[in-house]
């Protein structure tokens, strides 16, 4: 299936679950076809032995002779040897359809999220988008692995059983008939009152899962604090509610599970005596081995949609895990840049043009009327309280957030009209927390390049002072760090993070707090690093430490999200406002 019809399948899934499945999976008719095939003739004894033993029984109680035994014995024995090779190849064809379709839909799922807004991940729990990612779709697997054979099977044995009724017994006929539209009722009943407990699990789960990356996240502060006990009840009480939600859902289960079994089984009784009278009585010509044949096709039927109802619950989390993943792919706050101007070089000329932004939360606008134009190479920092916009403005320069009103001009070009993805292919970003993950120090530091000359990432490692801590270590750049860098300094991430900026060899820089959690001797050694990273580049920084950014060609004071001061380090110490008094309280 092409991605936007995957696409499209999946979002429709909100309402219509189970008909999104379809879609997904109608491109791959054929490979189902073929395991269908293989599957009915796998699945064949079920319906064909019954009708061995019942020719055993007659030939024994009628007295046909040895060469009918030997003649249902031979049947018997070339179905069941075909089972093993059928099996193999239905399961190879199948688990590979639904392997592949897992595959598809977190495919599309991590395409989606990586289009979705800044907005959108700020607003999300990260450890809630994993569970949809992994938890979600092996839902979906579970339920194709578990359903479809239990399923194909009593069709397939129902089928057997009504053609084969219909050629011995004929009047029994109606017996069969009846059994599957009782199943599906039940199973349909099932699904509908347990949809509603269904989802309450699931966003309980969701819950659950954002509490523990929350712990995760916040142990070296619950440790410096004291604060296990604390940590562990936030979690416990959430996985409380999962528990109470599970087992409510678990009760609905069990409830209906039960009275469908003893329906089905008073019925397979009533079967047997009805068979067992009708012969006895004589009432409809019907041997001894066809009274067994009758009870063991009804016994498996009923077994089968047994099975299947055992199944709903499974059906039905397999539903909602659809849902989940269909919540990603109908929001609607999406970065789109399909069709619009790539940018094919850029200088770095910024121009904002009275913009406003608000959130919805806050009363008061994040950014309020701020014109400013930034030029091709100069060096900007923005400072201000906490809430004053700094951070705000670098992420509209970005693209990363939209103004409510006004203009954002990039090389003159308005940024709305622009695809933001090619104008990022000039920019590099250095935040306060360098995000690295588990790899060489290689392939974090040429991050989504390829082919990166050596050559080109020694230049890069020089440039960051970090060539020489680097060489020390024990496989040179090829040493392989943990998650999120660990085993390296907070200056040597940070120096890493300046490498892989520096590989690039942007046109635009965003250098956001990339000195304020490091020790004086890292900052020297990071401040000299990125002294050279911005030599010739547009570069706007975000400082809370004034000593890093007095060689700054111009200096915004932002307040309230407004500018209230601009110019050079010495001039607006001179001029004794906003940034004096900051500058003062610094350095007292």
């Amino acid at each position: 299936m092409r991605a936007s019809g995957l696409e499209a399948a999946l979002a429709d899934g909100g309402k219509r679950p189970f008909r999104s499945l379809l879609r997904i999976l109608r491109p791959h008719w054929r490979q189902l076809g073929a395991a269908g095939f293989f599957f009915v003739i796998k699945d064949s004894p079920l319906w064909i032995l019954p009708i061995v033993t019942s020719n055993i029984i007659d030939a024994v109680v009628l007295g046909r002779g040895m060469e009918e035994l030997w003649m249902n014995l031979a049947t018997g024995a070339v179905l069941l040897a075909l089972n093993y090779p059928t099996s193999l190849a239905f399961v190879h064809r199948f688990s590979a359809t639904v392997r592949s379709v897992a595959a598809e839909i977190r495919n599309v799922l991590t395409k989606r999220l990586q289009e979705l807004s800044i907005g959108f991940h700020n607003r999300s729990s990260s450890s809630v988008i994993q569970t949809k990612l992994v938890r979600d779709v092996e839902n979906v697997e579970l339920m194709l692995q578990q359903c479809v054979g239990p399923g194909m099977s009593a069709i397939i044995v129902l089928i057997g059983a009504l053609v084969t009724t219909a050629v011995r017994v004929p009047s029994f006929v109606l017996v069969f008939a009846v059994t599957v539209p009782i199943g599906v009722v039940l199973v349909r009943t099932l699904r509908k009152s347990s949809a509603e407990r269904n989802e309450q699990f699931r966003r309980q789960v969701e819950k659950l899962s954002s509490k523990v990356g929350e712990m995760a996240a916040m142990i070296p502060l619950t440790r410096a604090h004291g604060l296990e006990q604390v940590a562990a009840l936030r979690v416990a009480g959430s996985a409380e509610d999962v528990r109470a939600a599970g087992l409510e859902l678990d009760r609905l289960n069990g409830r209906f599970n039960a009275a469908a079994w003893i329906a089905y089984q008073m019925l397979g009784l009533c079967c047997l005596v009805l068979a067992a009278a009708v012969s006895m009585t004589g009432f409809i010509p019907v041997t001894p081995g066809e009274v067994v044949l009758m009870s063991s096709y009804f016994a498996i039927l009923t077994g089968g949609i047994l099975s299947l109802l055992g199944m709903a619950p499974i059906l039905a989390r397999g539903g909602e895990s659809i849902r989940s993943v269909a919540e990603v792919m109908q929001d609607p706050d999406i970065e789109r840049n399909q069709g619009k101007t790539p940018a094919h070089d850029v200088l770095g000329d910024f121009r904002l043009e009275t913009v406003r932004l608000s959130f919805p939360a806050s009363e008061s606008p994040a950014l309020d009327g701020i014109t400013l134009h930034i030029k091709p190479g100069e060096t900007v920092a923005f400072v201000g309280p906490t809430g004053s916009g700094k951070s705000t403005l670098l992420n509209m320069a970005l693209g990363f957030l939209r103004p409510g009103s006004g203009r954002v001009l990039l090389d003159g070009q308005d940024m709305e009209s622009l695809d933001l993805r090619s104008y990022r292919n000039f920019v590099s970003i250095v935040p306060q927390e360098p995000v690295l993950f588990e790899g060489t120090i290689l392939e974090n530091v040429g991050y989504g390049l390829d082919d990166v000359p050596d050559s080109k990432v020694r230049d890069a490692l020089i440039g960051a002072n970090a060539f020489d801590f680097v060489q020390a270590l024990p496989h040179g750049w090829h040493t392989r760090i943990g998650e999120r860098g660990a085993g390296l300094s907070g200056g040597q991430r940070q120096r890493l993070a300046i490498a892989r900026a520096l590989v690039r060899d942007p046109r635009v820089l965003f250098l956001d707090e990339a000195t304020s959690a490091l020790d004086i001797e890292s900052e020297a050694l990071v401040r000299d690093a990125l002294a050279r990273l911005m030599r010739g580049r547009t570069t706007l920084v975000v400082a809370h430490r004034l000593s890093t950014i007095r060689s700054a060609d111009r200096i915004i004071v932002l307040q309230q999200g407004r500018i209230v001061e601009t110019g050079r380090h010495e001039e607006l110490l001179d001029h004794d406002g906003a940034y004096a008094r900051m500058h003062r309280l610094q350095n007292t």
